[in-house]
């Protein structure tokens, strides 16, 4: 018996929230602490400035993604409630719109009429919402699922340029840290790229380069406030 296909659209949602979960801890945290280092700060003021920038962006991210997905659910839960309105007050106008949409698929006009009868008979909202809505079951919203997935992973990405401060001279932190990290964010890049079926090289220059350009920025803020300050 032949086994059904595995497609990498099942894994869009929980692997956006992730890979920007992870991409956002790794760049904020670490341009918050080179950021802090390059004002030549101690080690305890860059130590807690990361862990402040860990749990704020945590929940940031967290937040953000409930909120924006759960506005998604809603959205598609009107949606759905208002066809579901529709196919009660006329359903052959609605077999007809179904009909039709099949037919610029590439059906002739008898063989779509089949196809939405049938479909309608056995689940019409179902077919509605795949076809005239673009609601599916593997992109439909999940919000706690999003901010879950989002909020771990920052904390996960965050963690490792904060394990550096304990462990690296504080002189040498800017370097470290800044090195280290993108060396991170290019192996995240490739793991997403692989993950999601899309070109490697792509993925990783995408990722280092907003990280370099984040890290450079808050590492002449920092040197540049260090000096005035």
């Amino acid at each position: 018996m032949r086994q059904a296909e595995q497609h990498r659209t099942q894994r869009i949602g929980w692997l956006r929230a992730a890979v920007l979960g992870a991409n956002d801890g790794i760049v904020s945290t670490a341009s918050l602490i080179v950021g802090v280092a390059a004002a030549e700060s101690s080690r305890s003021s860059v130590l807690v400035a990361g862990m402040a920038g860990l749990v704020a962006g945590a929940m940031s991210m967290a937040a953000g993604e409930y909120v924006s997905v759960s506005s998604q659910a809603d959205t598609e839960g009107a949606e759905l409630n208002r066809e579901r309105g529709h196919l009660n007050g006329n359903r052959e106008t609605e077999l007809a719109e179904l009909a039709a949409i099949y037919e610029k698929r590439g059906l002739d006009a008898e063989l779509a009429r089949q196809v939405a009868t049938q479909l309608m008979a056995r689940d019409a909202l179902c077919a509605h919402a795949r076809d005239e809505l673009g609601i599916t079951e593997t992109m439909s919203a999940r919000p706690i699922q999003a901010a879950l997935a989002s909020a771990g992973s920052f904390v996960v990405g965050a963690a490792l340029p904060l394990l550096l401060v304990l462990l690296v001279p504080v002189y040498a932190l800017v370097w470290t840290v800044s090195g280290s990290s993108l060396l991170i964010l290019a192996l995240l890049g490739f793991l997403a790229a692989r993950a999601g079926g899309s070109p490697v090289w792509h993925s990783i220059g995408r990722v280092t380069f907003w990280g370099a350009l984040a890290m450079a920025l808050t590492a002449g803020v920092g040197a540049l406030f260090g000096a005035i300050l």
